[in-house]
């Protein structure tokens, strides 16, 4: 995947780029590429490749995992069929007054010709699960049973969606493929369009004697409970992919994955930088002039931060190795305490005095920049 070309170098568009902006830049592109209207040997690779990358880019949730890991994000996490899943080819190319183009296009080109047919055995839906941590769960990692609302096979049918003892019936109207063809002719040119078969619903088949179980659906409603492994150093907006933990298949197909989204909770005293975490600390004048040992709080407890003699305020110090564990390797990252000077502003007699004194003292030190 290291070979690929960025995806918004592809469409010619900036990394802030709008949802508008992006499908405008797509349905350019593609109308100048589609195979079906340019015939130079290399109109179908370039045809591809800007529909990968609109697939992409016009999928929040994939364009977050691309604008994080770039294309190791996407080919890590996503199969074809996902990457193309509920893209919007069809308005697209609908809109231009062609019979050419839409999702049937893009995937036989992609996947070999091969139909999207809709009565045979299916991947079952994915399912998202979102998931609120601690900075300190973020950063150590933990092991955590969740109760994941959903569906599951059918016990009694097993997923088939019939009554035991009988079977579905194959749709006459499309004989069982789920689809109905027409051609349409513009010139010397002839396309077909491939539409769900309105009679049953693209299933292929109908069910007439359906389960009681699950009133012909083929699953059941249930909460199942699923084992978490949060790996440390895991940040805000990562998600976790777990296969065939998501809905049942359709028609015998595997089930779906589940996707664990991580939401990091705000923290009262630090903030995260990477694998860095940053906070303040206030000390008075004398401190910071004369120099001290301070406790800090760390995300394991307090730790000793030596002040130097002259620190000013705004100051940053390192504690290393008191950061976030990283996520992919070995070690940890720092804590960063930014060192705040106090100035006093109830003071007694003898204070006031005192640093009256002091100013005397030290008169000629002032200098202006």
């Amino acid at each position: 995947m290291t070979s690929k070309r960025d995806y918004y170098e592809i469409l010619n568009v900036p990394q802030n780029a709008s949802k508008k902006e992006i499908k405008k830049a797509y349905r350019k592109l593609a109308l100048k590429y589609h195979p079906d209207r340019n015939k130079s040997a290399d109109a179908e690779e370039q045809f591809k490749e800007i529909s990968e990358a609109y697939a992409v880019l016009s999928d929040d949730e994939k364009r977050m995992q691309y604008d994080r890991f770039g294309h190791e994000g996407i080919s890590g996490k996503y199969t074809w069929d996902d990457i193309f899943r509920g893209a919007d080819f069809d308005s697209i190319f609908r809109d231009t007054g062609f019979g050419f183009g839409g999702s049937d296009t893009i995937f036989n080109m992609f996947f070999g010709g091969r139909s999207r047919r809709r009565h045979g055995p299916r991947k079952g839906p994915d399912l998202r699960y979102d998931l609120g941590l601690t900075l300190e769960e973020a950063a150590f990692g933990l092991h955590r049973d969740v109760e994941i609302p959903g569906f599951d096979v059918c016990g009694t049918c097993h997923g088939s969606g019939a009554k035991p003892g009988t079977g579905p019936r194959n749709c006459p109207k499309c004989n069982g493929t789920g689809e109905v063809r027409r051609t349409r002719s513009f010139g010397n040119m002839h396309f077909t369009e491939i539409h769900p078969c309105n009679e049953c619903h693209g299933k292929g088949f109908f069910v007439e004697n359906l389960c009681e179980a699950c009133k012909g659906s083929g699953a059941v409603q249930r909460l199942r409970k699923i084992k978490l492994k949060i790996p440390p150093g895991i940040d805000d907006g990562y998600s976790l992919r777990l296969t065939r933990e998501g809905e049942p298949g359709i028609q015998g197909g595997p089930k779906g994955d589940l996707y664990v989204v991580v939401h990091v909770k705000p923290h009262e005293i630090f903030e995260r930088d990477g694998d860095d975490i940053l906070c303040e600390t206030h000390i008075g004048f004398p401190q910071a002039a004369l120099g001290t040992r301070i406790n800090v709080p760390t995300l394991e407890g307090k730790a000793k931060l030596k002040i130097p003699a002259g620190t000013q305020t705004g100051t940053l110090l390192r504690l290393r190795g008191k950061g976030v564990p990283h996520l992919h390797g070995w070690g940890r990252g720092d804590q960063l305490v930014r060192v705040i000077v106090r100035t006093p502003t109830k003071l007694t007699r003898r204070q006031k005095k005192l640093l009256a004194e002091l100013k005397k003292e030290m008169k000629d030190q002032v200098t202006f920049r």
